[in-house]
Order: structure tokens, then C-alpha cells, then sequence
């Protein structure tokens, strides 16, 4: 039996997002709980959700965005004007750090170097809070492509190369070492930033512990949370942030697809109206299966099809589903979690059309907030 929410879904033309507003207000009110319990402040990484009509409720809630670079950085003073803005970028073009110091709070350089190149201009804008990254190179991710402390990484200052003699016009010191993990493991990452880093942390008014955080899953530790911001708070005087993404939009969205056309090939296959590549390039670059709802895993109901897109790149497949009758041409799939790291990085690749946006409102209205056609993907090229 389908939820009315589901089937309003399912009336939708296809591919398209669909924002989940309640689902979203409750990501943000577990976070803004944080911050009151805390007073630290709380930023959406804009890298991982930046569908700005939604910005003016966000604002609501949160301390304000974090920025990876100029685009995304003018993004949030334009669309939450009234909120924080802090960009982090491994390197800057003099051309966008001079956009950048009007519109930013905070500026975070990537290494010493930057900051020297920077630093005449950096002096003539005492309103903006500067602070460099750290590379504690301690981190429990386990694939390198989001791992910032893998080997030779770009990303931070490591206790080598820290330079404390020019730590003058420095006020903060900032770390990402965190995916989609949890607060035991922040513990564990602070005592290194402690070990290493701890004696410069005096000289400070702010650290930000970055990213990764899991704040709004179910099994969250938001007390080991809360217990290591105070101490960072109470130890060294300063003031923290947290800048999840990942938080403020997991399972607080929708993609919604149409089969076009099913065949065999030693299997059940199914050719959808959405494309893993174009629409949900994570599900080839994590990789991850995501959830359709009323599906299961392959093998466990009745029929299973592997699900593929209409692009000409072989790879381009979604997973393998089992459903508990034929799938036929015109049927809707909805797949679950899609609002982060979907809308920021689809693409047009074999000229795939982009997927419209949708709102679901807290009262179960559907709103258009864009539609995409040809001139979108035009204009691209």
C-alpha cells in the first residue's frame, strides 16, 4: 500500500529531485539543539547541499555555510545574506581572494605559503577572521579519495611544515579529517589535534572541526559530541564550528525515475530515465547502492533486474533490485536520500537532460523550484 506522500512522488514527471522539507527541518532542528546546548556554531558545507531556495529556512536554524571556493562563497552571502560565510579552498587566484574578503567572515589558508602571498592584503580587512588547515595526518576513513591524511596529501599543514613564527593576523586553525562518521571517532581525532597542535591552540579564538560529522543519523553519540566541544571550549577559550554537509541533507530527498524499456541478457536488465554517472555520479565514485523504496536487494523478492541508464558508458549502472512484480515501461522508481551530493555534482554527460527540482513542503505540496532543458545543457559547452 503506497503513502500518500509516495504517491504524490510518483505523479511527478521523471527524472526529478524532490526536496523533503520536513525531513530537512529535522536534520536541522537536531542540529541547532547542538549549537543551543553548546553555543558553537554550525555551518552547511554548501560542497554537499547547495540548493540555495531553501537557504532562507536553513538560516532559520543554522550559524551559517561554508564556502569551497568563490562561486559557493558569493552563493551564501547572496541567498542567506544574514548568516556567516567561511571559504576554505587548498589554493586561491589573487582575482577571487579580492571578491572573497568583502563577502567572507572567515578565510582559511591551506598552507603557510598562501598566507605570506595573501597576508599584505589579508591586514586591510580586519572585520575577516583569518586561520589556516591542519593536517593532524590522523584519520579513519579508508578510501583514499576521501581520505585528506592519506599519503602525500594536498590538504592542510602538517606539524613538519607549521611555520609558528608566522602566526601573526592568524585567529583559528581549522581540520577535515571526517566521512560520514561518528563522534567516537572525532574523540579520537581531537586527541591527536591535541598532541600536535595543542600548544598553538592558546594563541587562538576559534577551531573548526570541520566536516564528516554524522550528527543526524538515528545511532549518533551527540553527548561525546557535545562533551568535546565544551572541552576544547573550556580548555583553550575558543570558539568552535562544525561544518557539516552531509548532516543537514542526509534522507532529506528524493530522485525519482521512469523505466523506459526492459530486456535479457543473461539476466533481467531495465533501462531507467536517470543515470548513476549524470544524476548520482557518488554511486560510481564511492561507490554505494542506494535505497528504492519498495525494493530489496537482488534475489530477495520475486524479480530482480539490474537497473542501468540510457548513456552510452557501459559502467554506467545503478545496482541490481529485486521487486515483487515485472517491472514494465512507465513504471516510477524512487530512490531514497538523494538531496546531498546529487544536485551539486550531476552533469549533462551524452547530453543526459538534467532532472527538474521539486519541494515537498511540511504540508505535502509539491513546488517546482527549477526545470532544465536544452539551453541548460547548451550553455554548458
Amino acid at each position: 500500500m503506497l503513502s500518500e506522500k509516495e504517491r504524490k512522488l510518483l505523479s511527478l514527471p521523471t527524472p526529478c529531485y524532490v526536496i523533503d522539507e520536513a525531513a530537512l527541518c529535522r536534520n536541522l532542528a537536531i542540529l541547532q539543539n547542538v549549537e543551543r546546548q553548546t553555543g558553537c556554531h554550525i555551518l552547511l558545507a554548501q560542497k554537499a547541499f547547495s540548493a540555495y531556495h531553501v537557504y532562507p529556512l536553513i538560516a532559520q536554524y543554522l550559524s551559517g555555510t561554508t564556502a569551497s571556493g568563490l562561486f559557493e562563497a558569493r552563493l551564501a552571502h547572496e541567498e542567506m545574506p544574514d548568516r556567516q560565510v567561511h571559504v576554505y579552498a587548498p589554493a586561491y587566484k589573487d582575482e577571487d581572494f579580492e571578491q572573497l574578503l568583502p563577502i567572507c567572515d572567515h578565510i582559511v589558508f591551506n598552507s603557510f605559503s598562501q598566507w605570506k602571498h595573501f597576508r599584505p592584503k589579508a591586514q586591510q580587512h580586519p572585520a575577516v577572521s583569518f586561520g589556516l588547515r591542519i593536517n593532524p595526518e590522523y584519520s579513519e576513513i579508508e578510501t583514499d579519495i576521501y581520505n585528506p591524511c592519506f599519503e602525500g596529501s594536498r590538504l592542510g599543514i602538517t606539524l613538519d611544515n607549521f611555520e609558528e613564527d608566522e602566526l601573526d593576523g592568524i585567529s583559528g586553525l581549522h581540520f577535515h579529517t571526517l566521512c560520514e562518521q561518528g563522534a567516537d571517532t572525532l574523540e579520537r581525532t581531537l586527541a591527536v589535534v591535541e598532541e600536535k597542535f595543542g600548544r598553538y591552540l592558546s594563541r587562538m579564538k576559534w577551531l573548526n572541526f570541520g566536516g564528516g560529522h554524522h550528527i543526524t543519523k538515528p545511532d549518533y553519540d551527540i553527548p561525546t559530541l557535545v562533551r568535546c566541544i565544551r572541552r576544547f571550549q573550556d580548555r583553550y577559550g575558543l570558539d568552535i564550528y562544525l561544518e557539516p554537509g552531509e548532516a543537514v541533507a542526509i534522507n532529506a530527498g528524493y530522485l525519482v525515475c521512469s523505466v523506459l524499456d526492459t530486456l535479457k541478457n543473461g539476466r533481467d536488465l531495465a533501462i531507467v530515465d536517470t543515470s548513476a554517472a549524470c544524476h548520482m555520479p557518488d554511486v560510481l565514485e564511492m561507490p554505494y547502492r542506494p535505497i528504492i523504496i519498495g525494493a530489496e536487494e537482488a534475489e530477495v523478492l520475486p524479480y530482480t533486474y539490474r537497473l542501468g541508464a540510457p548513456t552510452c558508458l557501459a559502467g554506467d549502472v545503478i545496482g541490481d533490485y529485486s521487486f515483487d512484480r515485472p517491472l514494465s515501461v512507465g513504471d516510477k522508481l524512487i530512490f531514497t536520500d538523494m538531496a546531498m551530493y546529487s544536485m551539486v555534482k550531476n552533469n549533462t554527460f551524452n547530453g543526459m537532460p538534467l532532472p527538474s527540482i521539486y519541494l515537498m513542503t511540511t504540508d505535502g505540496d509539491l513546488r517546482l523550484l527549477k526545470a532544465f532543458g536544452y539551453e541548460d545543457f547548451k550553455r554548458r559547452l
